[in-house]
């Protein structure tokens, strides 16, 4: 299936919840305009049977300076097929962005979203166990962050940079 036809089939079943960009270049994406949707559009690419998405290939997170961004890579091995969605997550101030967490579909997605979490601050809802996976679990801030500001000290430690 072209990513034609996924955009069509999406957009018939999800009409008000998501936007198709980027359709001239190489990496087309489906952007969930509606976070609230993001649990029932994953779990329809994983159940449906013309789009069965059995793969979780990646999740990455993004800080554009005035909004976070998730980006979630899927794929098809029975069909060959891939995709790529992206949600937009408002800056709150000091407030963590929050979105569904996606284990309860694919369970690749526990690590992918602890990262995110742990490096960019995304509060994943529903994870059964989020907590930092790269950084030491009393790390103060999120390192890539484009405001996270480097601690000068940890443990007594000179943080040199």
């Amino acid at each position: 299936m072209i990513f034609e036809e996924l955009a069509s089939t999406l957009q018939e079943k999800f009409q008000d919840s998501i936007l198709v960009q980027n359709t001239e270049t190489l990496q087309p994406r489906i952007l969930i305009e509606k976070k609230e949707s993001l649990l029932e559009i994953a779990h329809f690419l994983h159940t449906d049977d013309r789009l069965y998405f059995d793969n979780l290939v990646c999740i990455t997170a993004l800080d554009n300076e005035n909004s976070f961004e998730v980006i979630y890579q899927l794929y098809s091995y029975p069909f060959e097929h891939s995709i790529t969605l992206a949600i937009l997550l408002a800056h709150e101030g000091d407030k963590n962005p929050v979105v569904d967490s996606l284990t309860s579909i694919w369970k690749a997605a526990d690590w992918h979203e602890r990262e995110a979490f742990d490096m960019i601050g995304i509060q994943f809802e529903n994870h059964p166990d989020l907590r930092r996976l790269l950084m030491p679990a009393d790390w103060e801030g999120f390192p890539l962050r484009k405001d996270y500001k480097t601690q000068e000290n940890y443990h007594g430690i000179k943080v040199d940079y």
